[in-house]
């Protein structure tokens, strides 16, 4: 009999009738009819790539169908193995092979016993599968996020939709030794159904791979992929299939092939203390709640640092939960604590992740995560890492990767366990602190001159120069950026206090005015001047002392604490007397002067805006000498003098308004509302409506209020309750966001016009 080869047999199937294909099927299932030429050189590569009792079988079939076929046997030939010689055949011929029956494939992972936290993902995920077509699914996320626990829980429960089998590889993505070849898995798939010898060369594996699998309903299971490269060979010829990939990279270049994505976040606290309970059990828990949601919270919902403590504690029965919960609470010692055995499980999974990385990326990782911030811009990072374009392409790797967490606005933010991974990996960790602090310093100073120019005196110093673009093109920009960085900025600050960089402590401070002034976080308008008055003091600076003492004072001032504010006024006060500094000195006098009109005594507090306001004209400062006067007009009003209000705030807008200051003038028109009152209550009510329009174009919400609260009163005056009642309401509404100690005094407002109409 001649050798069996895809010709032979190609032209076997082509010539052969429909009895005789019926002979062929017990080797090779049904065959539809009639067979196509495709279709014959598919069944001749499959067949030649099968087991050896298959080709034999297949073997005599061609000897029965073939006419020419014409083999002699004679001399000392020996043979070996399955033998036929046919010549003449007269009657039925039964060929009957037999092969090892090798079981359908079962090879997914076991489902963990700690599965927990992930029924919306889960949904997602049966979303996603359709019945009708081929399912690719791709679940991204950092390391140890859970995704092949998600991916073999969900796969299991399709279990029974799919019988012809349920594959699984480990790709290896992120191995020491690097990913695994292609041709490895799909060796491993093609033998699991019984084909040997497998072709050598990817091309052939992945063809015989579709042939095999086109009318299977598989499951197959990718883990650990890297590439879209690495999986477009794997993926099951059939129409009814689901391909489940799981990787650290996002893995984009397989939408091309109709994939969907699942990117899979950390765990929800009920989740992780959940997963804690299954593992420790429910009196552990119940016995120390408190620890147990601190040992939750420093794993940060990340289910493999979980999972890590939670074994911690399982091995440990009579050991307390707070003992773990303090180990993790500290930061030199969290990764090491979230060690199994000898197996530095976090530690491991997120060295893997940054062996994918570039040396740049690597850097930057380290560099980046030595910051003091939860979470910062591309353009800070761009100031710590050097080149714009080196830092984007590094940037872009780190959220490839699932090391840095995009958060939305360009911002970014580590994971609290991958912060301390990358503090660890770089020992240039001070200077990019330094240069950190310094790029933030030199940006509130752009939004301090764009804002408050007039403010803008006071000296600026870096450890060293570097191109800084600002994040903004204008004003309401500037102050956009200043309250959306607010608590950045204040974490530069205290991390300089910290570092003894007293200098760049208060000019912090200084820089951040037109977000105290403007938006009155009180707070931390009141630290940053306690920080920035210990750090000028330390420094010797008189200047940048009196500065502090009397920015800080009106933020006292403003919060309510008066007694404080008028201390911090008369240090002012005697400094810039010792110093011969008038204009510090007519700043503390102006806070005198508030703090005497609030307290009731308007004609003292009149005494101390006029010396305010001479001291400012003193030295030429028209401006200053404005701003007081607005002071000066409010005691004047207190004192029911009306007329000389009046003309001391036009006198102050008008002066306002050729500097320009925008907001000062604004301050006038509100008072010249408040002013006009009385006598004429149509224009009171246009000035205060021009004032609420010039304060939002400002951005100041406590003045906006300030204004709506006016209108209020202005109401009240003329007989309109209602209208009273919903300026009040709203004023009330913006006190709130700005979290102004108003509010209570204009909450028994409304609460006495309750009472009031309930009397009435």
């Amino acid at each position: 009999m001649q050798p069996l080869t895809n010709a032979s047999l190609t032209a076997a199937l082509r010539s052969a009738t429909s009895e005789q294909l019926d002979q062929l099927e017990p080797l090779t299932g049904k065959l539809r009819r009639p067979l196509t030429d495709d279709q014959c050189d598919e069944i001749a590569r499959t067949v030649l790539a099968g087991t050896p009792g298959l080709v034999t079988g297949i073997a005599v079939w061609v000897a029965m169908v073939s006419s020419d076929v014409n083999n002699s046997i004679s001399g000392s030939a020996q043979f070996t193995g399955t033998t036929v010689q046919a010549r003449e055949i007269h009657g039925g011929i039964h060929v009957r092979v037999e092969s090892p029956a090798l079981p359908t494939p079962r090879q997914l992972l076991p489902i963990p016993s700690h599965f927990t936290g992930r029924s919306e993902e889960l949904c997602r995920l049966d979303r996603m599968a359709d019945p009708a077509g081929p399912v690719l699914v791709v679940v991204t996320g950092p390391a140890g996020v859970g995704k092949t626990a998600l991916g073999s829980y969900w796969l299991r429960g399709l279990a029974a939709e799919y019988p012809d089998g349920q594959l699984y590889a480990d790709l290896r993505g992120h191995a020491p030794e690097g990913p695994t070849d292609p041709t490895e898995v799909l060796g491993g798939f093609l033998r699991a159904f019984g084909v040997s010898p497998v072709p050598s060369e990817l091309a052939e594996q992945a063809a015989l791979w579709r042939s095999l699998t086109a009318r299977r309903r598989l499951i197959l299971m990718l883990d650990n992929a890297v590439s879209a490269a690495q999986v477009r060979p794997l993926r099951p010829g059939s129409d009814g299939g689901v391909v489940l990939v799981t990787s650290r990279l996002r893995l984009t270049g397989l939408a091309l092939d109709g994939a969907d994505f699942l990117p899979l976040g950390l765990l929800a606290p009920e989740a992780g203390t959940e997963l804690l309970r299954s593992r420790i059990g429910t009196g552990r828990i119940e016995a120390e709640p408190d620890s147990a949601r601190q040992v939750v919270d420093r794993c940060g919902g990340l289910p493999l640092a979980l999972c890590v403590a939670a074994a911690r504690l399982a091995a440990r029965p009579a050991q307390a939960i707070s003992v773990t919960a303090a180990a993790l609470g500290r930061d030199t010692d969290r990764l090491g604590t979230l060690r199994i055995g000898d197996e530095d499980a976090v530690q491991g999974a997120l060295d893997a992740s940054r062996r994918l990385l570039s040396p740049a990326a690597r850097r930057l990782y380290g560099l980046l995560g030595r910051l003091p911030f939860a979470e910062f811009g591309r353009e800070l990072a761009t100031a710590v890492g050097g080149s714009a374009a080196e830092a984007d392409d590094a940037l872009e790797e780190l959220t490839e990767v699932h090391l840095l967490e995009e958060t939305g606005r360009e911002r970014l933010k580590f994971h609290d366990l991958v912060r301390l991974h990358a503090r660890g990996t770089d020992p240039g960790g001070v200077d990019a602190v330094r240069r950190a602090v310094d790029w933030y310093l030199a940006v509130a100073t752009a939004a301090e001159t764009l804002i408050s120019p007039n403010h803008r005196s006071m000296a600026r110093s870096y450890a060293e120069q570097l191109p800084r673009p600002v994040p903004f093109g204008d004003e309401p920009g500037a102050l956009a950026w200043l309250d959306a960085e607010q608590f950045q900025l204040m974490t530069a600050l205290r991390t300089a206090a910290e570092a003894d960089w007293h200098p760049t402590v208060w000019q912090l401070a200084d820089a951040m005015w037109p977000l105290f002034l403007r938006l009155r976080p009180y707070a931390l308008w009141i630290e940053a001047h306690e920080r920035g008055l210990a750090a000028a003091r330390a420094a010797a600076d008189p200047a940048a002392e009196a500065r502090m003492l009397t920015s800080g004072a009106a933020g006292l001032r403003n919060a309510g604490r008066l007694v404080e504010a008028a201390e911090w006024y008369r240090q002012a006060l005697a400094l810039a007397e010792r110093s011969g500094d008038p204009r510090s000195g007519s700043q503390a006098r102006n806070g005198l002067g508030q703090l005497a009109r609030l307290a009731g005594r308007p004609a003292e507090a009149v005494g101390h805006f006029e010396q305010a306001v001479a001291l400012r004209e003193g030295i030429g400062h028209d401006r200053g000498a404005a701003v007081f006067r607005i002071s000066l007009a409010e005691a004047r009003l207190a004192l029911d003098e009306h007329p000389e209000a009046v003309r001391l705030l036009e006198l102050a807008r008008a002066q306002l308004l050729a500097v320009p200051d925008r907001y000062e003038a604004a301050r006038a028109l509100a008072l010249l509302g408040r002013a006009n009152g009385t006598v004429d209550p149509e224009l009171a009510e246009r000035h205060l409506r021009a004032a609420i329009d010039e304060f939002r174009a400002c951005g100041s919400r406590h003045w906006e209020a300030r204004c709506h609260e006016l209108l209020g009163e202005l109401a009240g005056s003329t007989g309109d309750p209602a209208e009273q009642r919903a300026r009040y309401e709203h004023a009330l509404e913006l006190y709130r966001a700005v979290r102004a100690p108003d509010v209570d005094r204009l909450t028994e407002r409304l609460v006495e016009l309750s009472a009031r109409r309930v009397s009435d």
